[in-house]
């Protein structure tokens, strides 16, 4: 199906002479780009806004959700430029009516966020129980917390969100049969959060000074990983778990857009 699905896009693409790019990754020129840039040239320049245009499939916006601290956008208004991209194109999902309607019984969303998409992939292609069950997230934000937390309510599982400001989170935590953590601080969990044969999910991800590493620092997770492996039933690494899930994700959106693009349900 896909094969004939691709052979009638190309056969478009050829009939509009248009050329599609993929961009995958974040290139140093596209930061010091938007690092000098402000809100209105990129609402005002066409490259970045024409996602109208047939001949591009989705227009991603996650440059603009990165931690302000490592970020060269965080002076952009991440409202203006959300609400610019089109609802039938945001693969990222992150569309206020894509969000709201991932939160609503019976309402299905064009688009899921890549991230918690990728999360559910994992437990679900890996056969784990979530009907029923407890699940804690760790982190409330709008690019994981929140929307992992409405998908596993979505698939029945009991959840509670643990935040910075939540009392005694690790009693919390450790009562969890699932446990999705996306805090961004290095080690926070411990063998003590963690219920034996739990499963963890580790979105964090945390550069760490190390000397010995090729570029002088290593990446981590949330997660303590050697303390879990020891307590809980399967736990995901860092760099190499959610990471690419959450690419493998956003190209599948991305396929979905063209499919609904071209007229293929």
């Amino acid at each position: 199906m896909y094969r004939k699905i691709l052979m009638r896009m190309r056969m478009r693409m050829r009939m509009m002479n248009a050329t599609r790019k993929v961009v995958v990754g974040w290139a140093k020129e596209y930061k010091r780009y938007l690092s000098t840039t402000t809100t209105n040239q990129i609402l005002l320049s066409p490259p970045l806004v024409s996602v109208d245009l047939p001949e591009i499939w989705g227009s991603t916006s996650t440059l603009y959700h990165h931690h302000p601290s490592q970020s060269p956008v965080s002076h952009l208004d991440e409202e203006k430029i959300l609400n610019l991209v089109s609802l039938e194109k945001d693969v990222d999902g992150f569309h206020p009516i894509n969000m709201g309607n991932l939160s609503m019984r019976g309402r299905e969303p064009l688009f899921v966020p890549c991230t918690p998409k990728g999360c559910l992939e994992l437990l679900l292609r890996s056969g784990v129980e979530i009907v029923g069950k407890k699940a804690v997230v760790i982190g409330r934000s709008n690019i994981v917390g929140l929307p992992i937390a409405l998908l596993l309510q979505r698939h029945h599982a009991t959840v509670t969100i643990v935040h910075a400001c939540t009392k005694n989170p690790e009693r919390i935590t450790c009562e969890a049969d699932i446990v999705v953590t996306a805090a961004g601080v290095p080690s926070l969990i411990r063998s003590s959060w963690l219920k034996p044969g739990a499963v963890v999910i580790d979105v964090g991800t945390c550069p760490v000074e190390d000397p010995s590493a090729e570029y002088g620092y290593r990446l981590v997770g949330d997660v303590c990983y050697e303390e879990a492996l020891s307590i809980v039933s399967a736990v995901t690494p860092v760099p190499g778990g959610v990471g690419p899930m959450t690419i493998a994700m956003l190209l599948c959106n991305t396929l979905d857009s063209a499919k609904r693009l071209y007229g293929f349900t």
